[in-house]
């Protein structure tokens, strides 16, 4: 393993228990941990939270993790996911497989495993598959992004070894602080171009870069999308570009910039996960009023006697 990997590892755990320290779950939350969504006992798994006092079923979010590809796991995001579930959804929070352990595209196939877990056990878990999200943030973002562009184009869905399961609708996602030009001239920190070396099994060849952008594969079969960066975000100038490519191909699009409430402020990345700040707070509620604003009523077949 990489000195980056080994570094990137260690020091932004630390950074994640700093920001975390002393959450627990919350009262209202029922979460389901550990759940096996493939057949890698180690990686492939997911825990499932909602509000306690729901009944049937709910309106669902996956949550696609950062990390630099690298980094991140299903337990650095559960008090971000809870937080979510407590809006009124059901939130699937997973860990993929990781690079440098796999390479692209592992997390990719993941997902797309998820969403199918997600179609086989919505009875179980009082999932409603008819009001189905997503979010991802930074190297997550830039995962669900290149999921959302397969299953919205069969051509270039034939870039992948496996077959996407198209099936369930995606009714809308939200990118958060995402990369998604990875061409090495457009990525802000120098060690982005190191592990995509690692990440792409020809070592980022310029066909491989081209294939694992995002804009140059939008196309007008996409969701609606909330693309969200902020003023301090090392990424902040990935998003524009796809937010144009976006427009272009007239996908709905909302488009936040945030910004510190005291203007003197910094807000930086993945500012959103850490949610007992202000900022966070009011940009999960209005994701979660986006999401909520694009839900169908709720079927019969949803409802409890």
């Amino acid at each position: 393993m990489s000195e980056v990997v080994d570094r990137i590892r260690r020091d932004w755990k630390i950074s994640d228990a700093k920001r975390d320290a002393g959450l627990v779950t919350p009262d209202c939350i029922a979460r389901k941990d550990d759940i096996s969504y493939g057949k890698d006992a180690t990686w492939q798994k997911l825990d499932i939270y909602r509000p306690k006092d729901a009944e049937g079923k709910l309106p669902v979010i996956v949550n696609v993790h950062g990390g630099a590809w690298v980094y991140g796991d299903k337990e650095l995001y559960q008090f971000y996911s809870m937080d979510l579930a407590r809006r009124g959804f059901a939130v699937v929070n997973f860990t993929y497989r990781l690079c440098p352990e796999f390479q692209f595209p592992a997390p990719v196939e993941d997902t797309d495993l998820v969403f199918r877990f997600i179609k086989s056990h919505a009875d179980e878990y009082g999932l409603d598959t008819g009001n189905l999200f997503a979010v991802g943030d930074s190297a997550g973002a830039h995962l669900l992004g290149l999921y959302l562009c397969a299953r919205s184009d069969p051509g270039y869905a034939k870039n992948f070894p496996f077959p996407i399961d198209t099936t369930l609708d995606i009714r809308a996602a939200a990118l958060n602080c995402g990369v998604y030009d990875v061409h090495p001239k457009d990525l802000p920190d120098k060690n982005l171009p190191k592990i995509l070396k690692e990440f792409l099994p020809q070592g980022g060849t310029e066909d491989e870069l081209e294939m694992i952008s995002v804009a140059p594969h939008v196309s007008p079969a996409l969701p609606p999308l909330y693309i969200m960066t902020s003023t301090d975000d090392i990424l902040k100038l990935q998003a524009p570009p796809l937010v144009q490519a976006l427009c272009e191909a007239n996908v709905p699009v909302t488009f936040r910039l945030y910004a510190a409430k005291d203007r003197k402020g910094k807000l930086f990345h993945i500012f959103h996960e850490d949610i007992r700040q202000q900022a966070a707070i009011e940009c999960n509620d209005e994701e979660c009023a986006f999401f909520k604003g694009l839900c169908r009523p709720e079927s019969p077949s949803n409802k409890r006697p």
